[in-house]
């Protein structure tokens, strides 16, 4: 085995959006990362999951292809 070829594997801060911080390790050469998203703010995770419909999509759909839908099933 070759020596010094391995990259560091270091312990880094991580810290989400939603403003919570856990420590990790990881071999990435900054001390910091940041992410969008954790598992305290994550839909699945927190069981409260928003669904927006902008513009009444869903709506417009609906009265689209609601139709179909009937058929179908029959």
């Amino acid at each position: 085995m070759q020596a010094d070829i391995h990259p560091k594997y270091k312990e880094i801060e991580v810290t989400c959006s939603c403003g919570s911080t856990f420590k990790t390790r990881s071999t990435m050469a900054k001390d910091a990362f940041h992410v969008e998203v954790c598992s305290l703010c994550h839909p699945f995770y927190t069981g409260k999951q928003k669904i927006v419909d902008t513009a009444g999509r869903v709506e417009k759909f609906n009265q689209k292809f609601g139709a179909m839908r009937g058929k179908a099933a029959a």
